[in-house]
């Protein structure tokens, strides 16, 4: 089945659309705090689109994703006890208990690595909030991890995407189904 193709040549014209980094910012913002999808998949095309403002587009990105894992902290903070039978009734329960236990053991370092790795970082912040994460530490640590994450995209699609985009559209399906495996496998490990 043909789907990664159309909605790939959907992302360019998207990403160069006059308004896009309004959207990459909107888009940053809500994910991390109440939003499903990762600013990346905008990130990347408009990158690629692009490249001579990858650097604009990565700090539009960090830095509204930062201002929405502040609202999730404060919803965390002062609404944990109305939100938290939602989270929990929810597909992110086992995250949030995961957030949780991150939280109990590392702290700091829990919020850092939530920012890198491919998780709700909506549910991170919220619980960071909820056990009152000390504010500097929680704005430090989201600094540092989504400056390097969304950095490292927007520089590797400004650098390398160009030569190569001609390959990956004619990979983008298996490109794209790949990533539907590799997400579902590392949902059901989650899940145990």
């Amino acid at each position: 089945m043909k789907l990664f193709g159309g909605l790939y040549a959907r992302a360019i014209a998207w990403s160069k659309h006059p308004h896009a980094p309004w959207y990459l910012g909107g888009v940053s913002f809500a994910e991390s705090s109440f939003f499903p999808l990762p600013p990346d998949i905008m990130l990347a095309p408009m990158a690629l689109a692009r490249p001579d403002r990858w650097f604009f587009l990565a700090t539009l990105t960090t830095l509204a994703s930062v201002a929405g894992g502040l609202l999730g902290y404060f919803i965390g903070f002062w609404a944990i006890d109305w939100i938290e039978p939602h989270i929990l009734a929810s597909k992110y329960a086992d995250t949030y208990h995961m957030a949780r236990d991150w939280f109990m053991r590392w702290g700091f370092w829990a919020i850092l690595l939530a920012g890198l790795i491919p998780v709700p970082y909506k549910i991170f912040t919220i619980t960071a909030g909820a056990l009152t994460m000390n504010l500097p530490l929680f704005i430090l640590a989201s600094i540092l991890s989504r400056a390097k994450r969304f950095f490292l995209v927007a520089w590797l699609m400004a650098r390398f995407g160009p030569s190569i985009e001609a390959r990956m559209v004619r990979y983008i399906e298996w490109m794209g189904w790949g990533l539907v495996a590799v997400v579902v496998v590392a949902y059901l490990l989650m899940r145990d």
